[in-house]
């Protein structure tokens, strides 16, 4: 093993690696829109209405995995700063193996998750027929998209944040230009669409494995012994499961959000998915210094650097509060331009601009939600942030059962006590685990 590498963290570390992956998150929404405005010149509502379901669908069950990243980058991050060079490829060979793995069983089980999953969206039977369409072929993208996490959360782990964000940049091109040319110019429908995933995931992948081979220390060629090692697979799957759950319930609350306003009528479901476009502009900023807590405070945790963890977990904060005032402003000073923009409809404007104070308030517990996620990830103090996460959700519901006689007023609530639980209880957790992790040492 070779000696740990030096953990000097600034502001420029921090940027380093939070700036492409904002740059990258701004280029993802791009291809819903896309998408939704290639089927939409189709002049069908029945396939504008099953691409947005199966979009979704996809994008709730890819979340779930999501957990590929987070693990892959904090390992990877540890190891690096552990010195331990050769480690770090196991871990990519690892977290392949893994994602071809959930991959393969998702394509396994397409018919019956099929099945269940748009018997419980409910959509009419010609909107359900198009999104069917649409995930029969989307579906086999699953190992290339699990396997294209996994090496992007390893370059970002390497502190290689350049690369990962031009793959997924090449990623959501190749997306956005496949389906307009299989959409617009050749006439496949909905089945394009998913086609265009399918391609841009694929080659996302072949360009990531050629990408990696370039930084992988010694090749791709890793000894059983080693990459099977019994301890190690039962800490990464321990730490995966516990990333899911968390996941999971995260989805519980935004799916609830979504459902619940809904139900509450057409004008409340349209402000609301309009206000839902500022909370993802304020996340993507906001998951790009997470992506950097996950980073320096990976390296310095492997690194057994006690002051490096402490200096990354303040600039990270401090910057992300940084941000979030800075967005929360905008938001207060164009929010109703914007809103304007977004929607013709007066009844739905006056209703997003009677919520729109909740979306400015949003980024700054949101600050510590996601900054916290980040610090909590690169530690691997998975089981912590499971139960954090959990007893948050807890909060949720109970803010929401409480409040629920304010109908929307009180699903807002609900949400940004969510929120502020997030950040809050990890924020109180994370001087004891700080002490009891470097106490060891």
């Amino acid at each position: 093993m070779n000696a740990p590498l030096p953990t000097r963290v600034g502001s420029r570390q921090v940027f380093a690696i939070a700036g492409p992956a904002m740059v990258a998150n701004l280029t993802t929404p791009l291809i819903g829109v896309v998408s939704t405005t290639a089927i939409g010149r189709l002049d069908d509502a029945a396939l504008l209405g099953g691409v947005a379901m199966a979009s979704v669908i996809f994008d709730c069950l890819f979340w779930l995995f999501g957990f590929l990243r987070m693990s892959t980058l904090a390992f990877t991050a540890q190891a690096l700063g552990a010195g331990e060079t050769r480690e770090e490829t196991v871990i990519l060979v690892r977290g392949l193996i893994v994602a071809g793995l959930i991959g393969g069983a998702l394509i396994a089980l397409q018919l019956p998750l099929a099945g269940a999953l748009f018997d419980l969206m409910g959509g009419s039977a010609g909107v359900t027929h198009a999104a069917k369409t649409y995930f029969m072929i989307r579906i086999w993208s699953s190992p290339f998209a699990f396997a294209n996490y996994v090496i992007l959360g390893w370059l970002v782990g390497q502190a290689r944040a350049n690369p990962a964000l031009a793959l997924q940049v090449v990623i959501n091109l190749i997306n956005m230009a496949a389906t307009i040319l299989l959409v617009l110019v050749y006439n496949t429908g909905i089945a394009g669409a998913a086609i265009a995933a399918l391609l841009s995931e694929g080659v996302g992948f072949v360009l990531g494995v050629i990408v990696c081979r370039r930084f992988a220390h010694g090749g791709f060629a890793v000894p059983r012994a080693i990459l099977f090692d019994r301890t190690k697979l039962m800490r990464l799957l321990a730490v995966n499961s516990d990333i899911m759950i968390r996941t999971a319930a995260l989805i519980t609350v935004f799916l609830f959000f979504t459902a619940k306003g809904a139900r509450a009528g057409d004008v409340t479901l349209a402000a609301n998915s309009v206000l839902n476009n500022f909370l993802l502009v304020s996340a993507f900023f906001l998951d790009g210094l997470a992506n950097a807590a996950q980073q320096l405070c990976g390296r310095t945790f492997g690194a057994r650097d006690a002051r490096g963890f402490a200096d990354s977990t303040r600039l990270v904060l401090l910057w992300g509060l940084g941000f979030a005032l800075v967005v929360a402003v905008l938001f207060a000073s164009f929010g109703p331009d914007l809103i304007n923009v977004m929607t013709a409809s007066e009844d739905v404007r006056r209703a997003a601009r009677e919520f729109l104070p909740f979306i400015v308030i949003a980024p700054i517990p949101g600050v510590f939600a996601f900054g916290f996620d980040g610090i909590y990830v690169g530690a691997t103090w998975a089981r912590e942030m499971r139960n954090l996460m959990l007893a948050s959700l807890a909060i949720f519901f109970a803010i929401w059962l409480a409040l629920q006689s304010f109908g929307n007023t009180g699903l807002w609530c609900a949400l940004l006590a969510f929120y502020v639980a997030r950040g809050g209880l990890q924020g109180a957790r994370y001087p004891a685990l700080y002490r009891a992790t470097f106490q060891k040492i």
